[in-house]
């Protein structure tokens, strides 16, 4: 029997400590030790060699999960730049290189824990690095405040005007971004200042988030690296629009940004929800195009300020060649492809734009983005492709045709995985093969867990890491069924 540790921690703590060991998806290991033994804190978003102030959420007999409240000793691996720290890059100080390998190891042991394959690195292929480690983000969300936290003096400052992003563990607070962060368009973040100052210089206030008050609420940015274009979009109340002088911001805009200004758009949003979607608003096109296009493997997409697109798309090349490179080498000419989960159609447009199949069907329950996909394919000119707007499990419930006809399934899910029920229906289809592309390996491993049980075994593993200076880790696996032996 092990001896009763008797540390005294609690929830609600706040403790100071220094991280010792990264475990997968950003959680970093510290240690309280005595005679006892240890008691183990994980820390969300931090790094070994860093001495942090953390907050214990929950509590349990040997270990405990802390929320990150402020880095206040670097680790000696940490390396100077000139971006602002944010929330959203927990790693951005840590050499890309260094982030990359801790990746690797930190995912591998999730496949051998979680999906109990021993000898992962036997199926391992490979590790895609994002070409850009920096500006590679093709979209950013910034809010607006009236309750500013400055990070230099740990000072909050109520009756603000602040725009930038939520200060960490924060809903109500907002950091000003006086330098770029080193993700998004440098031009663009460098310009912030100035127009921060010329919104606030309208008298009309920054959101209040606890009152769920204001004007200005959030500032959203797309880019299309093809036409080095940005397509923005203010998001406000109505209370004081008659004050806002949008062709005042939108000249501001234009001056500043020439050619580079794809379009600017406005919302009026008066939900209380503190989200930049649009929900019981009213938009419109203040000026130029109400979309931007980008380019992938050389078929042109449309994006609108709602689309859903890679977020960074030069890195998702990569990922997407390495899946249809998985797809394409079994499969068969003339064959039916299913792409579910498929988003705007873009694997399975690239899937024919490779190989001559019989038919693809992609299916996804989001109905503008399906919209998205049949509109990019009869751009691209594409042939045998259709697309269903559905909910996955109900869609192969309906549609027992296909049924033993399809050669390759390719699998996109959210981060939560597939449902159960839905991963069986898919294993009914009695493909020879499945490609299975996770945002959040931990639920493909349980999910390779419960395949194997079902016969399809995991052949080949590879790792994208589409979000430098974060936790976050894409994974391409590939399953086969196995011949039943009688």
């Amino acid at each position: 029997m092990q001896p009763q540790i008797t540390f005294v921690v609690h929830r609600g703590q706040i403790i100071e400590i220094t991280v010792e060991d990264l475990a997968f998806g950003g959680q970093g290991i510290a240690r309280l030790r005595s005679e006892e033994g240890e008691f183990v804190l994980f820390i969300e978003n931090t790094f070994p060699g860093q001495f942090v102030r953390a907050k214990v959420e929950k509590k349990r007999k040997r270990h405990g999960e802390c929320k990150l409240l402020e880095v206040l000793t670097r680790s000696p691996q940490e390396i100077q730049l000139p971006y602002q720290e944010i929330s959203g890059a927990p790693y951005l100080f840590v050499p890309t290189e260094l982030q990359q390998e801790y990746k690797k190891k930190t995912t591998l042991e999730v496949y051998r824990r979680i999906g109990n394959i021993k000898y992962v690195e036997d199926l391992f292929d490979t590790f895609i690095a994002s070409p850009d480690q920096f500006f590679y983000r093709n979209k950013m969300e910034y809010s607006f405040s009236c309750i500013e936290h400055v990070p230099e003096t740990g000072e909050e400052i109520d009756d603000a005007f602040a725009l930038g992003f939520k200060r960490r563990g924060t809903w109500w607070k907002v950091e000003n971004l006086n330098k770029a962060s080193g993700l998004f368009d440098e031009q663009w973040e460098t310009l912030l200042i100035e127009l921060r100052a010329l919104l606030k210089s309208s008298g009309l206030p920054a959101w209040h988030p606890p009152k769920k008050e204001g004007f200005f609420r959030h500032i959203v940015v797309r880019k299309s690296f093809d036409q080095d274009q940005l397509l923005i979009h203010f998001v406000t109340s109505s209370v004081g629009l008659k004050k806002f002088d949008t062709a005042k911001v939108v000249a501001f805009l234009q001056e500043k940004l020439g050619k580079r200004l794809a379009g600017v758009w406005h919302t009026i949003n008066d939900n209380v929800a503190d989200r930049a979607k649009i929900e019981n608003g009213s938009s419109k096109l203040l000026v130029g195009n109400a979309v931007v296009i980008e380019k992938m493997l050389g078929l042109s997409f449309e994006i609108s300020m709602e689309s859903f697109f890679q977020t960074n798309p030069k890195s998702a090349e990569r990922l997407y060649t390495k899946a249809i490179d998985y797809v394409c080498e079994t499969a068969k000419e003339g064959g039916v492809i299913m792409d579910l989960f498929c988003g705007t159609g873009t694997i399975g447009q690239l899937i024919a734009q490779r190989i001559n199949v019989g038919e693809i069907v992609g299916v996804d329950i989001v109905e503008e983005a399906i919209e998205d996909a049949k509109r990019n394919a009869k751009q691209n000119g594409m042939k045998n492709l259709h697309f269903f707007a559905a909910d996955v499990g109900k869609f192969l419930t309906l549609h027992p045709e296909y049924q033993g006809r399809i050669d390759t399934i390719v699998l996109d899910p959210p981060r939560a995985g597939i449902a159960p029920k839905t991963l069986l229906k898919v294993m009914a289809l009695g493909a020879e093969r499945i490609v299975y592309i996770s945002c959040n390996p931990a639920t493909q491993a349980r999910d390779a867990d419960s395949m194997a049980k079902e016969g399809y075994t995991m052949k080949q593993l590879s790792l994208v890491d589409q979000f430098p200076h974060t936790s976050h880790i894409e994974a391409i696996a590939v399953f086969e069924k196995q011949p039943v032996i009688d």
